[in-house]
Protein backbone atom coordinates (compact mmCIF):
# COMPACT_ATOMS: atom_id res chain seq x y z
CA UNK A 1 0.00 0.00 0.00
CA UNK A 2 1.45 3.23 -1.07
CA UNK A 3 2.02 6.08 1.84
CA UNK A 4 -0.92 8.36 0.41
CA UNK A 5 -3.60 5.33 0.47
CA UNK A 6 -3.01 4.45 3.58
CA UNK A 7 -3.42 7.74 4.66
CA UNK A 8 -6.94 7.93 3.21
CA UNK A 9 -7.51 4.37 5.08
CA UNK A 10 -6.87 5.68 8.14
CA UNK A 11 -8.64 9.03 7.96
CA UNK A 12 -11.49 6.84 6.25
CA UNK A 13 -11.40 4.35 9.37
CA UNK A 14 -11.43 7.50 11.67
CA UNK A 15 -14.81 8.28 9.60
CA UNK A 16 -16.04 5.33 10.23
CA UNK A 17 -15.65 4.81 14.31
CA UNK A 18 -17.96 7.99 13.66
CA UNK A 19 -20.79 6.11 12.53
CA UNK A 20 -20.05 3.77 15.19
CA UNK A 21 -20.33 6.10 17.90
CA UNK A 22 -21.14 9.70 17.34
CA UNK A 23 -18.51 12.03 18.48
CA UNK A 24 -15.82 9.93 17.83
CA UNK A 25 -14.60 12.36 14.94
CA UNK A 26 -14.09 15.77 16.88
CA UNK A 27 -13.16 17.51 13.66
CA UNK A 28 -12.81 16.75 10.35
CA UNK A 29 -11.47 18.97 7.81
CA UNK A 30 -10.77 16.56 5.09
CA UNK A 31 -12.16 15.97 1.54
CA UNK A 32 -16.32 16.09 2.26
CA UNK A 33 -16.59 13.58 -1.00
CA UNK A 34 -14.90 10.79 1.50
CA UNK A 35 -17.25 11.63 4.43
CA UNK A 36 -20.22 11.13 2.26
CA UNK A 37 -18.77 7.76 0.67
CA UNK A 38 -18.10 6.35 3.99
CA UNK A 39 -21.71 7.55 5.29
CA UNK A 40 -22.83 5.60 2.22
CA UNK A 41 -21.39 2.29 3.17
CA UNK A 42 -23.01 -0.13 5.28
CA UNK A 43 -23.12 -0.08 8.97
CA UNK A 44 -19.70 -0.56 10.08
CA UNK A 45 -18.96 -4.11 11.91
CA UNK A 46 -16.80 -3.60 15.53
CA UNK A 47 -14.76 -6.58 14.36
CA UNK A 48 -14.13 -5.65 11.04
CA UNK A 49 -12.88 -1.69 12.36
CA UNK A 50 -10.15 -3.53 14.37
CA UNK A 51 -9.22 -5.64 11.75
CA UNK A 52 -8.97 -2.96 9.52
CA UNK A 53 -6.35 -1.35 12.17
CA UNK A 54 -4.73 -4.28 12.22
CA UNK A 55 -4.22 -3.98 8.75
CA UNK A 56 -2.72 -0.46 8.33
CA UNK A 57 -0.70 -1.04 11.32
CA UNK A 58 0.89 -4.22 9.27
CA UNK A 59 1.17 -2.02 6.27
CA UNK A 60 2.80 1.36 8.16
CA UNK A 61 6.50 -0.82 7.84
CA UNK A 62 6.26 -0.79 4.05
CA UNK A 63 5.57 2.97 3.07
CA UNK A 64 7.91 5.71 2.53
CA UNK A 65 6.48 8.03 5.18
CA UNK A 66 8.85 9.61 7.62
CA UNK A 67 9.48 8.48 11.08
CA UNK A 68 7.62 11.29 12.56
CA UNK A 69 4.36 10.44 10.72
CA UNK A 70 4.59 6.95 10.85
CA UNK A 71 4.75 6.73 14.84
CA UNK A 72 1.84 9.31 14.83
CA UNK A 73 -0.13 6.82 12.70
CA UNK A 74 0.95 3.91 14.67
CA UNK A 75 -0.28 4.96 17.87
CA UNK A 76 -3.51 6.60 16.85
CA UNK A 77 -3.93 2.80 14.74
CA UNK A 78 -3.35 1.21 17.67
CA UNK A 79 -5.86 3.24 19.90
CA UNK A 80 -8.51 2.62 17.15
CA UNK A 81 -7.64 -1.05 17.26
CA UNK A 82 -8.33 -1.30 21.28
CA UNK A 83 -11.75 0.72 20.60
CA UNK A 84 -12.99 -1.81 18.27
CA UNK A 85 -12.17 -4.59 19.46
CA UNK A 86 -13.91 -3.13 22.58
CA UNK A 87 -17.15 -2.12 20.86
CA UNK A 88 -17.37 -5.69 19.69
CA UNK A 89 -17.29 -7.32 23.23
CA UNK A 90 -14.04 -7.61 24.29
CA UNK A 91 -13.09 -7.77 27.55
CA UNK A 92 -10.41 -5.17 28.30
CA UNK A 93 -9.00 -4.04 31.68
CA UNK A 94 -9.62 -0.28 31.83
CA UNK A 95 -6.07 0.28 32.69
CA UNK A 96 -4.84 -1.58 29.79
CA UNK A 97 -7.69 0.49 27.03
CA UNK A 98 -5.98 3.68 28.99
CA UNK A 99 -2.59 2.96 28.00
CA UNK A 100 -4.03 1.53 24.49
CA UNK A 101 -5.70 4.56 24.24
CA UNK A 102 -3.49 7.59 25.37
CA UNK A 103 0.27 5.96 25.12
CA UNK A 104 0.40 6.47 29.12
CA UNK A 105 -0.27 4.16 32.50
CA UNK A 106 -3.02 5.76 34.53
CA UNK A 107 -1.59 5.41 38.18
CA UNK A 108 -3.04 6.43 41.43
CA UNK A 109 -2.55 9.89 43.01
CA UNK A 110 -0.66 10.32 46.70
CA UNK A 111 -3.76 11.22 49.16
CA UNK A 112 -0.53 12.51 51.37
CA UNK A 113 -0.18 15.06 49.00
CA UNK A 114 -4.23 15.82 48.77
CA UNK A 115 -3.66 16.32 52.82
CA UNK A 116 -0.75 18.63 51.76
CA UNK A 117 -3.13 20.31 49.32
CA UNK A 118 -6.05 20.73 51.86
CA UNK A 119 -3.68 22.31 54.35
CA UNK A 120 -2.45 24.94 52.07
CA UNK A 121 -5.78 26.10 51.21
CA UNK A 122 -6.67 26.57 54.83
CA UNK A 123 -4.11 28.54 55.49
CA UNK A 124 -5.02 30.71 51.83
CA UNK A 125 -9.05 30.54 51.66
CA UNK A 126 -10.66 33.31 54.26
CA UNK A 127 -13.33 33.15 56.69
CA UNK A 128 -14.51 30.83 59.35
CA UNK A 129 -15.50 27.72 59.17
CA UNK A 130 -14.95 23.97 57.68
CA UNK A 131 -12.67 24.52 54.49
CA UNK A 132 -15.44 23.10 52.29
CA UNK A 133 -17.96 25.45 53.18
CA UNK A 134 -14.95 28.58 52.64
CA UNK A 135 -13.76 26.76 49.15
CA UNK A 136 -18.05 27.03 48.80
CA UNK A 137 -18.34 30.66 49.67
CA UNK A 138 -15.11 31.33 48.19
CA UNK A 139 -16.47 30.16 44.48
CA UNK A 140 -19.81 31.94 45.14
CA UNK A 141 -18.22 35.04 45.45
CA UNK A 142 -16.29 34.61 42.23
CA UNK A 143 -19.20 33.17 40.30
CA UNK A 144 -19.85 34.92 36.79
CA UNK A 145 -23.79 36.27 36.46
CA UNK A 146 -25.14 34.22 33.65
CA UNK A 147 -26.41 37.70 32.05
CA UNK A 148 -22.29 38.57 32.01
CA UNK A 149 -21.11 35.10 30.92
CA UNK A 150 -21.11 35.50 27.10
CA UNK A 151 -19.61 39.26 27.88
CA UNK A 152 -16.91 37.80 30.06
CA UNK A 153 -16.03 35.01 27.61
CA UNK A 154 -15.46 37.45 24.25
CA UNK A 155 -13.69 40.05 26.14
CA UNK A 156 -11.08 37.33 27.27
CA UNK A 157 -10.75 35.64 24.23
CA UNK A 158 -10.04 39.24 22.82
CA UNK A 159 -7.56 40.05 25.30
CA UNK A 160 -5.99 36.42 24.94
CA UNK A 161 -6.02 36.39 21.53
CA UNK A 162 -3.66 39.55 21.09
CA UNK A 163 -1.57 38.26 23.67
CA UNK A 164 -1.24 34.82 21.12
CA UNK A 165 -1.04 36.47 18.33
CA UNK A 166 2.17 38.24 19.06
CA UNK A 167 3.39 35.35 20.79
CA UNK A 168 2.75 32.21 18.80
CA UNK A 169 1.38 33.66 15.49
CA UNK A 170 -2.17 32.87 14.07
CA UNK A 171 -3.37 33.17 10.40
CA UNK A 172 -4.91 36.34 9.70
CA UNK A 173 -8.26 34.83 8.58
CA UNK A 174 -8.83 32.87 11.89
CA UNK A 175 -11.94 33.47 14.25
CA UNK A 176 -13.88 31.72 16.97
CA UNK A 177 -17.44 32.19 17.65
CA UNK A 178 -19.12 31.51 21.14
CA UNK A 179 -21.98 30.08 22.56
CA UNK A 180 -23.66 29.42 26.11
CA UNK A 181 -25.08 25.88 26.55
CA UNK A 182 -26.52 23.72 29.18
CA UNK A 183 -27.21 20.11 29.99
CA UNK A 184 -23.80 19.19 28.63
CA UNK A 185 -21.25 16.70 30.56
CA UNK A 186 -18.19 18.64 30.18
CA UNK A 187 -17.40 22.27 30.50
CA UNK A 188 -16.39 24.17 27.34
CA UNK A 189 -16.16 22.42 23.98
CA UNK A 190 -14.32 23.24 20.73
CA UNK A 191 -15.70 22.41 17.61
CA UNK A 192 -12.96 22.60 14.53
CA UNK A 193 -14.98 23.69 11.83
CA UNK A 194 -12.18 24.21 8.98
CA UNK A 195 -10.48 27.12 7.26
CA UNK A 196 -9.44 28.65 10.56
CA UNK A 197 -13.16 28.94 12.41
CA UNK A 198 -13.90 27.49 15.85
CA UNK A 199 -17.17 27.39 16.93
CA UNK A 200 -16.92 27.22 21.45
CA UNK A 201 -19.34 26.15 23.68
CA UNK A 202 -19.05 27.36 27.73
CA UNK A 203 -21.48 25.22 29.47
CA UNK A 204 -23.62 27.33 32.00
CA UNK A 205 -24.41 24.70 34.43
CA UNK A 206 -21.10 24.56 35.59
CA UNK A 207 -21.73 27.74 37.24
CA UNK A 208 -18.45 29.45 35.73
CA UNK A 209 -16.34 31.54 37.90
CA UNK A 210 -14.15 34.22 37.59
CA UNK A 211 -11.30 32.38 38.63
CA UNK A 212 -11.51 29.49 36.47
CA UNK A 213 -13.08 31.20 33.27
CA UNK A 214 -9.65 32.86 31.90
CA UNK A 215 -8.26 29.09 31.95
CA UNK A 216 -11.46 27.56 30.04
CA UNK A 217 -11.50 30.24 27.31
CA UNK A 218 -7.32 29.85 27.17
CA UNK A 219 -8.42 26.05 26.92
CA UNK A 220 -10.79 25.79 24.04
CA UNK A 221 -9.72 28.82 21.96
CA UNK A 222 -6.49 31.02 22.57
CA UNK A 223 -3.76 29.10 22.77
CA UNK A 224 -5.66 26.28 23.36
CA UNK A 225 -7.27 24.12 20.81
CA UNK A 226 -8.31 26.58 18.16
CA UNK A 227 -5.14 27.56 18.16
CA UNK A 228 -3.61 24.00 17.55
CA UNK A 229 -5.96 23.27 15.03
CA UNK A 230 -5.22 26.50 13.10
CA UNK A 231 -1.67 25.99 12.91
CA UNK A 232 -1.75 22.19 12.05
CA UNK A 233 -4.12 23.41 8.87
CA UNK A 234 -1.62 25.97 8.17
CA UNK A 235 1.30 24.19 8.37
CA UNK A 236 0.61 20.49 8.61
CA UNK A 237 -2.33 20.17 6.25
CA UNK A 238 -2.19 22.85 3.52
CA UNK A 239 1.93 23.24 3.26
CA UNK A 240 3.39 19.31 3.71
CA UNK A 241 0.13 17.80 2.86
CA UNK A 242 0.20 15.38 5.73
CA UNK A 243 -3.31 14.48 5.48
CA UNK A 244 -4.12 12.43 9.00
CA UNK A 245 -4.42 15.72 10.54
CA UNK A 246 -7.62 16.42 8.33
CA UNK A 247 -9.21 14.08 11.21
CA UNK A 248 -8.67 14.94 15.00
CA UNK A 249 -10.59 11.49 17.08
CA UNK A 250 -10.77 11.25 20.80
CA UNK A 251 -10.04 8.28 22.41
CA UNK A 252 -6.40 8.66 20.55
CA UNK A 253 -2.90 9.86 22.01
CA UNK A 254 -3.63 13.01 19.51
CA UNK A 255 -6.01 13.91 22.45
CA UNK A 256 -3.97 13.92 25.34
CA UNK A 257 -1.19 16.06 24.08
CA UNK A 258 -4.42 18.29 23.24
CA UNK A 259 -5.61 18.74 26.05
CA UNK A 260 -1.88 18.79 28.09
CA UNK A 261 -1.30 21.85 26.01
CA UNK A 262 -4.41 23.69 26.60
CA UNK A 263 -4.72 23.18 30.19
CA UNK A 264 -1.45 24.65 30.07
CA UNK A 265 -2.63 27.44 27.82
CA UNK A 266 -2.94 30.13 30.25
CA UNK A 267 0.44 29.98 31.61
CA UNK A 268 2.11 29.43 28.04
CA UNK A 269 -0.48 32.99 26.81
CA UNK A 270 -0.08 35.21 30.13
CA UNK A 271 2.41 32.97 33.14
CA UNK A 272 2.70 33.95 36.33
CA UNK A 273 0.19 37.40 37.37
CA UNK A 274 -2.38 36.05 35.07
CA UNK A 275 -4.84 36.73 38.34
CA UNK A 276 -4.17 40.20 38.10
CA UNK A 277 -4.79 40.26 34.29
CA UNK A 278 -8.00 38.45 34.12
CA UNK A 279 -8.93 40.63 37.03
CA UNK A 280 -8.51 43.83 35.02
CA UNK A 281 -10.66 42.49 32.38
CA UNK A 282 -13.39 41.57 33.78
CA UNK A 283 -13.42 44.46 36.35
CA UNK A 284 -14.46 46.52 33.22
CA UNK A 285 -17.41 44.64 33.09
CA UNK A 286 -18.92 44.65 36.60
CA UNK A 287 -17.31 41.53 37.68
CA UNK A 288 -15.17 41.54 40.60
CA UNK A 289 -12.58 39.20 42.08
CA UNK A 290 -9.34 38.60 43.88
CA UNK A 291 -7.04 37.30 40.78
CA UNK A 292 -4.18 37.13 42.96
CA UNK A 293 -5.66 34.61 45.61
CA UNK A 294 -7.06 32.61 42.40
CA UNK A 295 -3.20 32.34 41.58
CA UNK A 296 -2.02 30.81 44.70
CA UNK A 297 -5.65 29.08 45.34
CA UNK A 298 -4.59 27.32 41.40
CA UNK A 299 -1.08 26.68 43.07
CA UNK A 300 -1.98 24.67 46.03
CA UNK A 301 -5.07 23.32 44.79
CA UNK A 302 -2.46 21.32 41.87
CA UNK A 303 -1.76 19.17 44.04
CA UNK A 304 -4.98 17.81 43.83
CA UNK A 305 -4.90 17.17 40.53
CA UNK A 306 -4.71 13.38 40.35
CA UNK A 307 -7.75 13.11 42.64
CA UNK A 308 -10.08 12.60 39.03
CA UNK A 309 -8.35 9.58 37.99
CA UNK A 310 -8.44 8.14 41.18
CA UNK A 311 -12.15 8.57 41.17
CA UNK A 312 -11.64 6.99 37.35
CA UNK A 313 -9.99 4.02 38.56
CA UNK A 314 -11.99 3.23 41.50
CA UNK A 315 -15.25 3.33 39.02
CA UNK A 316 -13.92 1.49 36.08
CA UNK A 317 -10.92 -0.42 37.35
CA UNK A 318 -11.95 -1.29 41.39
CA UNK A 319 -15.92 -1.62 41.04
CA UNK A 320 -16.64 1.21 43.43
CA UNK A 321 -20.02 2.07 43.07
CA UNK A 322 -21.08 5.54 41.87
CA UNK A 323 -22.02 7.38 45.48
CA UNK A 324 -18.60 6.25 46.98
CA UNK A 325 -16.80 8.07 43.97
CA UNK A 326 -19.17 10.96 44.28
CA UNK A 327 -18.26 10.69 48.38
CA UNK A 328 -14.12 10.81 47.37
CA UNK A 329 -14.46 13.62 45.03
CA UNK A 330 -16.52 16.10 47.32
CA UNK A 331 -14.11 14.94 50.33
CA UNK A 332 -11.10 15.79 48.63
CA UNK A 333 -11.59 18.46 45.30
CA UNK A 334 -13.85 20.24 48.46
CA UNK A 335 -16.74 20.48 45.71
CA UNK A 336 -20.47 20.13 46.27
CA UNK A 337 -22.41 17.32 44.93
CA UNK A 338 -24.13 18.69 42.47
CA UNK A 339 -20.46 19.31 40.84
CA UNK A 340 -19.26 15.65 41.56
CA UNK A 341 -22.66 14.24 40.18
CA UNK A 342 -21.67 16.35 36.70
CA UNK A 343 -17.77 15.24 36.96
CA UNK A 344 -19.12 11.47 37.64
CA UNK A 345 -21.36 11.86 34.82
CA UNK A 346 -18.62 12.41 32.25
CA UNK A 347 -16.71 9.61 33.31
CA UNK A 348 -19.79 7.73 32.80
CA UNK A 349 -20.50 8.53 29.95
CA UNK A 350 -19.61 5.98 26.96
CA UNK A 351 -17.68 7.94 24.80
CA UNK A 352 -15.63 9.99 27.47
CA UNK A 353 -15.35 7.76 29.94
CA UNK A 354 -11.73 7.31 29.53
CA UNK A 355 -11.41 10.39 28.82
CA UNK A 356 -10.55 12.27 32.15
CA UNK A 357 -6.65 10.68 31.50
CA UNK A 358 -5.72 13.21 29.13
CA UNK A 359 -6.15 15.96 31.94
CA UNK A 360 -4.37 14.36 34.40
CA UNK A 361 -1.51 12.66 32.20
CA UNK A 362 -1.49 15.29 29.82
CA UNK A 363 -1.24 18.16 32.20
CA UNK A 364 1.62 15.78 33.86
CA UNK A 365 3.54 15.17 30.85
CA UNK A 366 3.75 18.15 28.95
CA UNK A 367 4.65 20.02 32.41
CA UNK A 368 7.57 18.34 33.13
CA UNK A 369 9.00 18.79 29.24
CA UNK A 370 8.11 22.25 29.43
CA UNK A 371 9.68 23.41 32.61
CA UNK A 372 12.86 20.99 30.94
CA UNK A 373 13.66 22.18 27.89
CA UNK A 374 17.40 22.24 26.23
CA UNK A 375 19.74 24.86 26.65
CA UNK A 376 18.45 28.13 24.79
CA UNK A 377 14.75 26.86 23.79
CA UNK A 378 12.38 29.14 25.83
CA UNK A 379 9.19 27.79 27.20
CA UNK A 380 7.57 29.80 24.38
CA UNK A 381 9.70 27.89 21.39
CA UNK A 382 8.69 24.21 23.23
CA UNK A 383 4.99 25.05 23.31
CA UNK A 384 5.01 26.42 19.58
CA UNK A 385 6.39 22.40 18.93
CA UNK A 386 3.22 21.45 20.66
CA UNK A 387 0.78 23.66 18.41
CA UNK A 388 3.18 22.98 15.32
CA UNK A 389 4.63 18.97 15.36
CA UNK A 390 2.73 15.68 15.34
CA UNK A 391 4.32 14.77 18.62
CA UNK A 392 3.24 10.94 20.75
CA UNK A 393 3.31 10.95 24.12
CA UNK A 394 6.35 8.65 23.75
CA UNK A 395 8.57 11.45 22.03
CA UNK A 396 8.00 13.40 24.73
CA UNK A 397 8.78 10.94 27.51
CA UNK A 398 12.07 10.35 25.60
CA UNK A 399 12.91 13.93 25.63
CA UNK A 400 12.13 14.22 29.10
CA UNK A 401 14.56 11.46 30.30
CA UNK A 402 17.29 12.97 28.27
CA UNK A 403 16.95 16.38 30.13
CA UNK A 404 16.18 14.10 33.73
CA UNK A 405 17.70 10.79 33.41
CA UNK A 406 15.14 9.22 36.74
CA UNK A 407 12.20 10.46 34.79
CA UNK A 408 10.08 6.95 34.88
CA UNK A 409 6.55 8.17 33.97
Amino acid sequence: MDSRALVTEYVRLGLRFDRLRSGYVDAYTGDPLLRRRVGNEAPPVPSELAAQARRLLAALEDTDLAESRRRFLQVQLTALECAARGFAGARIRFADEVEAYFQVRATPGDVDEYRQAHRELDELVPGPGPLADRMAALRERDRIPPERLEDCVRALASALRDRVRGRFGLPPQETVGFRIVTDQPWSGFNRYLGDFRSLVAINADTGPRAANLPHLVAHEAYPGHHTEHCRKEAGLIDRRQHLEHTISLVNTPQCLLAEGLADLGLHAAIGPGWGRWAAEILADLGVEFDGELAERVEIASSGLLAVRQDALLMLHDQGADETEVVDFLRRWLLVPERRARHLLRFMTDPLWRAYTCTYVEGFRLLRTWLEHGPPGATSADRYRRLLDEPLVPETIRTEIAARIPVFTR
